[in-house]
Parts: C-alpha cells; sequence; structure tokens
C-alpha cells in the first residue's frame, strides 16, 4: 500500500515509518512567548527499532500470530502501583549544556519558504530525494520520517547518552572506556524497556539523557507535512541514533496551537484539537500505533498557568523573577496526538462552601455494580496501570480541578463544580476503573470551535455549557469523561473509525447523565428515549444534506488498520473542514451500540461493555475487535442473524441510515415526555400563527416590510455603504427590535462590542430538533448543514421558538445574524453570507 498524495485532495497525511522505528519517549523542553506567539525549545526523542502493529490483522492475537520474534509480543505487566503525583526526582530547571542554544550560536537556515534543512550545506546532496545514495558502495542509508508542519526546525543532533553520569548501570560493562554508536543505542534499549516498577527511575534517566551534551549533527529537511532526518553511514533503523533532539520554533499561523485572548481579555495560547494534530506544535510520530511517553518542562511569564496532560498535579517553580517553570510526565504509553497544553492566566475555582446537595453526593457502590473488579494481568504493553492496583479500583471520584478565567467563577462556581463529583462517580459506576489518575477541567476561550475536547487528565469545556440550567454542562461532562475510556484508554488503531471513540462517548453519556441526576430507571428510559428522537431526526437531516461518502462509518472496508510497508499513510477526508462539524460518526454509532444493548439487555450489555474494557485498555482496536467479543457474549438465542459481516453491511460500510435503524425508528412509539414535548411544540406553532392587533397604519407596517428586506438584501451581500440604514432600523423599530433586547446591546457602535452579554430564545425547533447550545463560539459551516433550522438556505428565514430565554456572550457581527421580534414571539433571522456563528447552536452532540 502505497502513500500517494494529490494536493486536490481533502485527505490527511501520516507520513511517519513506524514500521520501521518507534518513538517510546519524548523530553520537551520549551519556551512560551506571548509577545511574538512562538513557543520555542527542544524536544528529545528516545527510538525503538521495530513495531509490533507492523502487519496490520483482524484481531489483536492475530496480530501478534502473524509477527515474528519477541518484537510483536505484548510485555505482560507485573502488579503495577498508582504514580504518586509529585515531581521531586526532576530539576525544574533543563539546562542545555555542551549544545547550542537557539539565538546563541545555531544559525537559522530556513528558506524563502520558511522550510529548514542542512543536507545540501552538509553533503552537496539535492533535498528532494528522500533516500540518498551516500556512495557507500550503492547503499542507501536510512531515513528516519517525522510527521511536521508548520515548525521552523533549526538543528537536529545525536544525544551522547554515554556521557550522562551512572548510565553504565544500563551496560554490560562497569566503566564506559570506549563509547561507540552500538553502546549509546544499547543504553536506551535497556532505558525503555525498563519494568513498569521502575518508573520513576526510567523518568529520572530519561531527563538526564535529554540535557547529555551533543554528539553530532545529523542531516535534514523539510517538506509541507514531514521532517526527514539521517545520518551518514546508518543504513538500517537499528544503526539509527537511538536518541536525537531538535531544537525548533512554532509559527504563529501554526494550525495545531491556538493564540488568543480568554474571556477576560488577557493572552492565552492552547492546542485545539486541529484536523492535523500535534505535528505544527513539535515533531512527532502521529500514526496512533506509535503510542509514546512523555515528559515536559514549559517555561512562561510567572502570571500565566501551565496545564497539560500528565499524571501529576503540577505546581510552578520560580527560575527568576517574572519568570516559572511548570513540569508534566505521562507513564501511561499513548498517541502523540491525544498531547494537550493550554497557558494562560487561568484563575483555579473551588467551591465557596462544602457542596452539600444530592448531585454532590457520592455513592457506595452496590453488590449488584461491583462485578467489574477483574483479577489478572492486562494485555497491554508494561506501565504502571490502575487497573491492577486495588484502591484505584474502588476510587470513584478521582481527584479534579477546575481553571477557568475570573470572570467566569460565578458561573463554574454554581454549575460546574458541583458536576463533576457525580458525573465521575457515575461513570465509574458503569465502567468501573478510571483510566487516568486525576483531572483537571478548563474552561476555554470562546473561539474554541466546539463544546468541549477530552484529553489524558484534561477535559476542555466551552463557556457554552455554562449557561442556563445544569443539563447542557453535565450531559457534556459525561461525554468527554466517557472518553477516558473510549478514545483515550482504548483507541482507534485507525483514526477513520471515529465511531469507537464518539459513538461510545454519546451513548455512555446519557447513561451517565441519568446515574448523576439519580434518575428512577422510568424516568432515566424516557429521557433516553427523548434524547434519541431528537438524535434521529439530526441523523435524518445530517444525511440529506452531507456527500454520500462522509455518511460511512468504516470508509476503507477491508483495507482497514493497513498501512504502508514503512508504516505511512492517509486519513480519508481527514482535512475536509466539513467532517469536524458532522455528526454522522458520532449519531450512526450511537444508534448502533443503543440497537446492540437492547439486544443484549442492559444488564448484559454493560456487564459485557466492563469486561472489554478490562480486556482493551492500553490497546487499540479496530471494529472488529469489539464486535467479535461481543457476539461472543450474545447468548445464542438472541444473536438471530447477527454477525460481523452484517453489521460491518448494514451499519459501518454504507451510507445512508442503516436499514436495522430505519424498522427500529418506524415501529417505535414515542414515549411519554417526547409525546409532551411535541405537543408543547405544536401550541407554539399554532399560536406563533394567529393574527395579532396592529397598532400602525398599514401603510406604516408595509414601509417596515420594505426596510427589514433592504436591511436583509444589505447585509447579504455586505453592501458596507448602506450598513447605517441597519443600524437604524434595529434602535428605531420598536416593533422588530424589542426594547428587553435593545437594553442588552450598546445603540453604538454597531455591530455590538465582542463580549457583549444577548439575551436570546433558543430551545425547540419547530420541527422537533434540539438546540441546546448558544452561539458562543466560531467555525465554517454549510447553510446546508441548518436544512432543519433554515427551511430555505437561500436568502433569510425566521424559525419559532419556544420562549425560554437563556443569555450567551455576543462574540459576532452584523454580517451574522440579526435578533427580531415577528408577530410578538421571537425568532432568528439567518444572513446568508457567514453561518460560521452558528457551528454550536445547531449542533448537538
Amino acid at each position: 500500500m502505497d502513500v500517494k498524495l494529490d494536493p486536490s485532495r481533502d485527505d490527511l497525511p501520516l507520513l511517519a515509518n513506524t514500521s520501521h522505528i518507534l518513538v517510546k519517549h519524548y523530553v520537551l523542553d520549551l519556551d512560551v512567548d506571548f509577545k511574538s506567539q512562538i513557543i520555542e525549545g527542544t524536544i528529545v526523542l528516545f527510538f525503538e527499532p521495530g513495531n509490533r502493529f507492523k502487519k496490520q490483522s483482524s484481531s489483536i492475537e492475530e496480530t501478534c500470530q502473524s509477527e515474528s520474534n519477541e518484537a510483536c509480543k505484548f510485555r505482560m505487566p507485573e502488579p503495577c502501583h498508582i504514580p504518586v503525583t509529585h515531581t521531586s526526582t526532576f530539576s525544574s530547571k533543563m539546562g542545555y549544556d555542551g549544545f547550542s542554544v537557539c539565538g546563541k550560536g545555531v544559525k537559522d537556515t530556513s528558506g524563502k519558504d520558511g522550510n529548514h534543512d542542512n543536507w545540501e550545506q552538509a553533503s552537496g546532496i539535492s533535498s528532494s530525494k528522500y533516500c540518498c545514495d551516500t556512495g557507500n558502495h550503492g547503499s542507501e542509508d536510512f531515513l528516519l520520517v517525522l510527521d511536521c508542519c508548520d515548525l521552523s526546525v533549526l538543528k537536529v543532533e545525536e544525544v551522547d547518552v554515554a556521557a550522562v553520569p551512572g548510565i553504565e548501570k544500563f551496560t554490560r560493562s562497569p566503566t564506559l572506556t570506549v563509547v561507540s554508536e552500538e553502546l549509546r543505542n544499547q543504553i536506551i534499549r535497556e532505558l525503555v524497556t525498563l519494568p513498569a516498577d521502575r518508573w520513576r527511575e526510567q523518568l529520572d534517566y530519561y531527563a538526564r539523557c535529554s540535557q547529555a551534551p551533543g554528539c553530532g549533527e545529523l542531516l535534514f529537511d523539510t517538506d509541507t507535512w514531514s521532517l526527514q532526518i539521517r545520518k551518514t553511514g546508518a543504513q538500517a533503523a537499528t544503526d539509527f541514533p537511538h536518541a536525537i533532539r531538535i531544537r525548533y520554533r512554532t509559527k504563529p499561523q501554526g494550525r495545531s496551537v491556538t493564540w488568543t485572548s480568554d474571556q477576560s481579555g488577557r493572552p492565552c495560547v492552547y492546542t485545539m484539537g486541529s484536523p492535523i494534530n500535534n505535528r505544527a506544535l513539535f515533531p512527532c510520530q502521529e500514526p496512533p500505533v506509535a503510542m509514546s511517553t512523555w515528559q515536559a518542562t514549559v517555561r512562561a511569564a510567572a502570571s500565566f498557568v501551565v496545564l497539560m496532560s500528565g499524571e501529576n498535579s503540577a505546581k510552578p517553580t520560580q527560575l527568576r523573577e517574572g519568570c516559572s517553570s511548570w513540569h508534566y510526565y505521562i507513564t501511561m504509553p499513548m498517541p502523540a496526538s491525544t498531547f494537550t497544553i493550554a497557558v494562560g492566566s487561568w484563575e483555579r475555582m473551588k467551591p465557596e462552601t462544602c457542596l452539600s446537595n444530592d448531585l454532590a453526593t457520592e455513592r457506595s457502590l452496590s453488590s449488584s455494580e461491583a462485578d467489574f473488579r477483574y483479577v489478572g494481568v492486562c494485555g497491554h504493553m508494561e506501565y504502571p496501570c490502575r487497573f491492577q492496583n486495588a484502591s484505584a479500583t474502588t476510587q470513584e471520584i478521582i481527584p479534579h480541578r477546575v481553571f477557568a478565567p475570573v470572570c467566569l467563577k460565578g458561573a463554574c462556581q454554581e454549575t460546574l463544580l458541583r458536576l463533576i463529583p457525580p458525573c465521575l462517580s457515575a461513570a465509574h459506576s458503569v465502567l468501573g476503573t478510571h483510566p487516568f489518575s486525576r483531572l483537571d477541567v478548563l474552561i476555554v476561550p470562546a473561539n474554541f470551535p466546539s463544546l468541549g475536547m477530552a484529553s489524558p487528565h484534561i477535559i476542555f469545556l466551552s463557556q457554552s455549557t455554562l449557561t442556563g440550567m445544569s443539563h447542557l454542562c453535565g450531559t457534556r461532562l459525561c461525554h468527554e469523561i466517557a472518553h477516558a475510556w473510549f478514545g483515550l484508554a482504548i483507541g482507534a488503531r485507525d483514526w477513520t473509525e471515529e465511531w469507537l471513540s464518539e459513538g461510545f462517548a454519546t451513548h455512555l453519556e446519557d447513561v451517565f447523565w441519568a446515574r448523576a441526576q439519580q434518575l428512577a430507571p422510568r424516568e432515566a428510559q424516557e429521557q433516553q428515549e427523548l434524547r434519541a428522537c431528537l438524535r434521529w431526526r439530526r441523523l435524518q437531516d445530517e444525511v440529506r444534506n452531507s456527500p454520500e461518502e462522509m455518511q460511512v462509518l468504516r470508509p476503507n472496508k477491508e483495507e482497514t488498520g493497513r498501512v504502508s510497508d514503512s508504516g505511512s499513510s492517509v486519513i480519508k477526508h481527514g482535512l475536509n473542514p466539513e467532517k469536524a462539524f458532522m455528526q454522522v460518526h458520532y449519531l450512526k454509532g450511537y444508534f448502533l451500540l443503543r440497537f446492540l444493548a437492547k439486544r443484549l439487555g442492559d444488564d448484559t450489555y454493560f456487564s459485557f461493555l466492563r469486561k472489554f474494557v478490562h480486556t482493551f485498555h492500553g490497546q487499540l482496536i479496530l471494529s472488529q475487535d469489539f464486535l467479535q467479543m461481543l457476539l461472543e457474549n450474545i447468548p445464542e438465542e438472541k444473536r438471530l442473524e447477527l454477525s460481523v459481516e452484517n453489521i460491518f453491511r448494514d451499519w459501518l460500510e454504507s451510507s445512508g441510515i442503516p436499514q436495522p435503524l430505519q424498522r427500529e425508528r418506524g415501529a417505535a412509539a414515542a414515549c411519554g415526555l417526547a409525546r409532551r414535548v411535541s405537543a408543547e411544540v405544536a401550541k407554539w406553532i399554532r399560536v406563533n400563527r394567529r393574527p395579532r392587533k396592529r397598532k400602525r397604519r398599514e401603510t406604516e407596517e408595509a414601509f417596515e416590510k420594505v426596510r427589514h428586506r433592504w436591511c436583509e438584501l444589505v447585509v447579504k451581500h455586505r453592501y458596507t455603504k448602506a450598513y447605517k440604514d441597519v443600524e437604524r432600523f434595529l434602535q428605531e423599530d420598536q416593533g422588530l427590535f424589542p426594547a428587553e433586547l435593545r437594553r442588552k446591546v450598546p445603540p453604538r457602535p454597531w455591530p455590538p462590542a465582542t463580549g457583549c452579554r444577548v439575551r436570546a430564545v433558543a430551545l425547540l425547533w419547530a420541527r422537533g430538533s434540539s438546540v441546546t447550545r448558544t452561539p458562543g463560539d466560531m467555525g465554517a459551516l454549510k447553510p446546508a448543514h441548518h436544512s432543519a433550522l433554515i427551511p430555505s438556505a437561500c436568502g433569510c428565514s425566521a424559525v419559532s421558538l419556544l420562549p425560554k430565554v437563556t443569555e450567551f456572550v455576543y462574540t459576532g457581527t452584523s454580517e451574522h445574524l440579526l435578533w427580531v421580534i415577528s408577530e410578538g414571539f421571537c425568532a432568528i433571522i439567518l444572513i446568508c453570507p457567514l453561518f460560521r456563528f452558528f457551528q454550536n447552536f445547531s449542533r448537538f452532540s
């Protein structure tokens, strides 16, 4: 399978040659400069040749059987312990003696395009040749390929790990008299394979080795998507240096990080879950099979707080006046794409009083819920695993912290802080052991392009989740907590199978939230059935208004999980801007799991799910791994025509709505709650259509309509010369712009200043779809996605809504929307040219 990139397509390339060599650990040492909007520093990569996923097969067991020698075997862990969350073994100031620091002797070799290389200068070899003939008897040097873009790479060098004091313990010799490449590689081989119970010692030596001097620059080149590195004379991965240091800096426009201001107007930067993942933050191996650990030291001004994916609750160490250092580490191997960082003037939120309400009470496990405490060794590579620790398996609520801009303190205390404990407890009661030992929750800036994002030990939540009642915040929090198991602890081996993450999280959020609310079984069932009705309508709309090829949950079919001989591959439609806003993989995955749970019965299904989590945590899976294990646990009489092949055909490998789902929804009767909601919607539609008494003369009314239509056309076609007419219309026409709303919006200047608070109605669409988001964030979205909200995608349309008032922070301009009163009821007029403002308003996930 050769990877051929077509610039005109929207596929995302993964070019790292993971079949030849794997990164086992990253050590990052970075400085954050808000003035230049650059993150600069070094990253040290520790390698191990070979890849146990080199040949993909349909199951983990078959994968191991298809490979030879010890490279394919899972190292089975001994009983291990929860890491203690302090960093006394690490130096808080990661100095670099023995090699040049950027700006102090390092030559910037960037070309006009901003890319860097030293191949031509060092060897006279054309940088366009990926595999370079060194003249060494006609053979080629081994080429290390890392995923990389939007970075300025300044220097690449081998690290002399043999110079680290005490490192001889990893060799067979008591003293290091003759240092060779083979000896250095032997030291790294011993270091990366230390047993789990020596994880502290391992991290300590990783840190020491990262500070060792360099012992020779390596040749490198960059292109749009990758960084290529080679060493003259190293003809195989086993000969290539097993520890290298890369000095680099990010670019302000880099797509992996966002430089912005928080809700209080203070600067901040964070990783945004970009489609290109973290390759514009540091050079790395992006394919999910490249599971690695990491540690990072980040320096920033003392007024900033650094949050990161890390097992330890890091605290700042003052280096000098006005500068602090933060250190985090991870001992559970994870794909590099899950690394997350956020730097800003965040305030830690603490509850004003001890939580005493019902939602905050900790639940004790009943005997019927205790069957997930399985005994035995895990099937993943060796690391300090919480599933093997008795105290971790019974820990319902893990330690957690909440950070946000100070201006959101009241909202966090009122809504978020009291929800975290019951949601964590509910998740534990359903799935068992929390995979991660602690959790930070950060309320990210208003331009965050989603309602939430989960990473190891940290969750990003949009400010929109804090509005209104606790329902939106609770369900979204449950969704992100579910990703700790599905998406992080258990990941998809092929990124095109997103349903393995999002489908599970969507299905589990309902279950977690019902338990967190302590609903009676009947109430929980009615709530879940109502949400299923709303998701059904949304799925129908998605299928009608999205390309067929993007509706398939397993687009690679029998090629799923397969890579080229080098390990490179492409993610279909990975760069398509529409994909980030599509809900098909959420919704079809959700309905598939709901279908299977009904077939088995909830008790049987969730008992199986706990067993599945215990079996596959810390590993990567394909769809067949889940389905095969599930079918093995279904009694013969309940299987009927269920098989992996049938599920692939009906649910995963076809576009449109699956036939089993069509039949199920056609035969389903609406629950009582759904009927009441439908009746309420119908009532307000009827009321909205009644004629109203007009206080103004017919001629004035007609003229108002003309002015109204004129303003629509002005904004639609961006006729800036007439924007004053729009301003005057909104200020002077009392019938279409209510006094209550106008008082909330400053009369001048128009558009309203970013951050002003506006009241708006947002609950149910007239067609029954759920609107539980407020337009607080930005993102590109086509008008077609609003077909349920906008009867005509061309021009402007008003949609009647239930009169429930919620507040949100206005971040748009007059090009985005007009708020009006139509026939006495609040409605929303959308203007065609820009629909970005409504990404989170119309999506529900």
